[in-house]
């Protein structure tokens, strides 16, 4: 949890910043960026290791695999009601972003506990489970190894798990997403191509008219260029600004 400078530490505006991987450790005591940017700003922001994140023991990170959209997610939601019922959060000013899983789990929290949420912000997030086991336009930063032996194991079998990949599916829940909404990717991506967004985007605007869609075109996973991270970053502000309110 890091807050704002200043007196006020209750009823705050909360962004919920969920790291990536998702099976790495999402922070450590040291200069976070973005959560420093946003409490600049006057955001509270819970980055929380969910089951599944590193760092915390084997029962920890077992316990997040195949959890994908399910108990990983329950993790999630349990710390924003943690943050309510202590009184940092406002409950009517509370957004999900994040990168990567994070993005995924952003679009998953809009479906699963839209009750939470004011908003949300994905970049570069997996939109459909099963797209990562399929074909690829060019070369994956992802090996072929961890596709056939790894993921059935961490993620879920494409088989033996379908019905759970379609139930844990942004694509396939598009149309419950009807919440305020920023997607962003580069298109240049190897974990996570573009048309993971491009879908989803195609399928949302359909029934949520408050999208905003940005695709940079010379940045993968991630945003290298600081032109583009300014970019990127000055739309969050704003579009923090204009649904849980400018703090």
């Amino acid at each position: 949890l890091t807050l704002p400078s200043g007196t006020k530490r209750t009823a705050l505006p909360m962004v919920v910043l969920v790291h990536g991987g998702p099976f790495i450790r999402g922070g450590n005591w040291g200069w976070e960026a973005e959560s420093q940017f946003l409490a600049s700003r006057g955001y509270a922001v819970l980055a929380p290791e969910f089951r599944g994140s590193t760092g915390f023991g084997f029962a920890h990170f077992r316990a997040g695999w195949k959890q994908w959209g399910l108990a990983m997610q329950d993790d999630i939601a349990d710390g924003v009601r943690w943050a309510i019922q202590q009184g940092i959060a406002d409950p009517k000013r509370i957004c999900i972003a994040g990168a990567s899983y994070g993005g995924y789990a952003a679009l998953m929290g809009l479906v699963r506990d839209p009750d939470l949420y004011q908003c949300g912000i994905n970049f570069a997030g997996v939109t459909d489970i099963k797209l990562m086991f399929g074909h690829w336009s060019f070369a994956s930063d992802m090996s072929e190894r961890y596709r056939k032996y790894g993921m059935p194991e961490l993620v879920g079998d494409q088989v033996k798990d379908a019905v759970q990949l379609m139930a844990t599916s942004p694509l396939a829940q598009a149309a419950r997403v009807r919440k305020p909404l920023l997607l962003a990717y580069g298109e240049k991506d190897r974990r996570v191509p573009v048309y993971h967004g491009k879908k989803f985007y195609a399928e949302v605007k359909e029934t949520n008219p408050d999208v905003e869609w940005i695709a940079y075109p010379t940045e993968g996973h991630g945003l290298a260029d600081p032109k583009n991270r300014i970019d990127y970053w000055t739309r969050v502000e704003k579009f923090l600004e204009r649904h849980i309110g400018k703090p």
